[in-house]
C-alpha cells in the first residue's frame, strides 16, 4: 500500500436514526428528501475523513429507493469512500431499515455521491487513494471509473447545453 493511500475501512462511517411520524409524509413513509440528508451528511463525514480537509458535494448520481422506510423503524445509514481521483472522491451510501422488534433488515436506498477536497484558500485539493479490501468494496472500486466517465459526461453535456 502506497503511503498516500488509505483503506476504505479507515473513514467507513455509520449512522443510526430512530424514524417518527414528524419524519414521514402522509403515506406513513420517511420523506425523501430526509433520507437524502443523512446520506449527504454521513458522505461528508466519510470524505473528510478521508482526506483530512474540508469538502463540498460535487455530484449525486444514482439515488435509488428500493424499498419504503416506515415510521418506528431504525435506519443505518453506512458510508464508504470507493474511489478517488486527483482531488475528488467517490462515497457509496447505504441505507437498512431495522424492524427493532422482528430484527428484520432491508436495503432502503443506495446512492454513489462525489465530493471534491478544498484547499485553505477553497481551491481543489489532492486526496490520498483508497485501497479496498472487502469483495463489496473491490466491486465498487473496479466499476467506479465507469461511474466516473458518465459523471464527466454529464457535465460536459450540461456545459453544451448552458
Amino acid at each position: 500500500m502506497e503511503e498516500e493511500s488509505k483503506l476504505s475501512s479507515e473513514s467507513r462511517s455509520t449512522m443510526m436514526q430512530l424514524i417518527f411520524p414528524s419524519d414521514t409524509n402522509y403515506h406513513g413513509t420517511m420523506f425523501g428528501g430526509k433520507v437524502m440528508e443523512y446520506m449527504d451528511k454521513i458522505a461528508a463525514i466519510t470524505s473528510m475523513r478521508h482526506a483530512r480537509k474540508p469538502v463540498v458535494t460535487a455530484s449525486t448520481d444514482s439515488l435509488d429507493f428500493v424499498a419504503p422506510i416506515r415510521v418506528g423503524e431504525v435506519i443505518e445509514v453506512e458510508a464508504f469512500v470507493t474511489w478517488t481521483h486527483k482531488s475528488s472522491m467517490e462515497i457509496f451510501v447505504k441505507v437498512q431499515t431495522e424492524n427493532v422488534y422482528s430484527g428484520e433488515r432491508k436495503t432502503a436506498v443506495t446512492a454513489f455521491f462525489s465530493f471534491v477536497a478544498l484547499d485553505e484558500t477553497g481551491k481543489a485539493s489532492r486526496v490520498p487513494a483508497v485501497v479496498p479490501v472487502t469483495d463489496e468494496e473491490k466491486a465498487l472500486h473496479a466499476s467506479a471509473p465507469g461511474r466516473y466517465e458518465l459523471r464527466m459526461q454529464r457535465k460536459r453535456d450540461r456545459q453544451r447545453t448552458q
